[in-house]
């Protein structure tokens, strides 16, 4: 799977998150990466947790933050 590949699956997950009305709560980085938490506003769904390997995925959940935690426009990818 090539670099780009990999960001893209990572950035998929994210915005899929953020459009269901999940929220960034934390984001943890170490050696191996980023743990970012989301959780839900609704009772009784589920906390999710993503550990993201790449920079670009990490800079991507930090432009979320900033900006509001809006997904961005979806945008087309190659397969």
């Amino acid at each position: 799977m090539s670099a780009f590949d990999e960001f893209d699956q990572e950035r998929q997950e994210i915005d899929a998150l953020l459009l269901q009305g999940y929220s960034i709560v934390s984001i943890e980085e170490d050696l191996d990466g980023a743990r970012v938490k989301f959780i839900h506003s609704s009772p009784g769904r589920v906390p999710v947790e993503l550990q993201l390997l790449t920079a670009d995925a990490r800079k991507h959940v930090t432009t979320a933050v900033l900006s509001g935690q809006r997904p961005a426009t979806p945008i087309e990818t190659h397969t």
